[in-house]
């Protein structure tokens, strides 16, 4: 799969590769956000995200348990046939931690 995104007015690119269970989402952020990215300090890797069947129960569990909820509420995309959603928390070591649902 691949797709623009808007990052702050700009277009970036995403291509998603999938083999089996495991999807590879790769981000091409726009040049004025590559800086930044390169320079954070915590590497290249961004978050970890895992598939769920249901986000938005996820995102009610998740909630009910006071975990750090970086969204209000799952965000759609239109990625995939038929779009997804997602949204992440905060780990306890500060990583991010994505729960993504692939609309079927």
């Amino acid at each position: 799969m691949t797709a623009t995104f808007d990052h702050n007015g700009e277009q970036g690119n995403v291509v998603m590769m999938q083999l089996g269970d495991i999807i590879m989402e790769l981000y091409q952020m726009p040049d004025a956000e590559l800086d930044a990215i390169r320079n954070r300090g915590n590497g290249h890797i961004d978050h970890v995200a895992f598939d769920v069947d249901n986000v938005d129960e996820t995102f009610a569990i998740l909630k009910a348990a006071s975990f750090q909820i970086m969204e209000p509420q799952p965000v759609f995309l239109q990625f995939w046939n038929k779009g997804c959603k997602y949204f992440n928390i905060i780990g306890p070591d500060g990583e991010r931690l994505e729960f993504n649902e692939i609309v079927k």
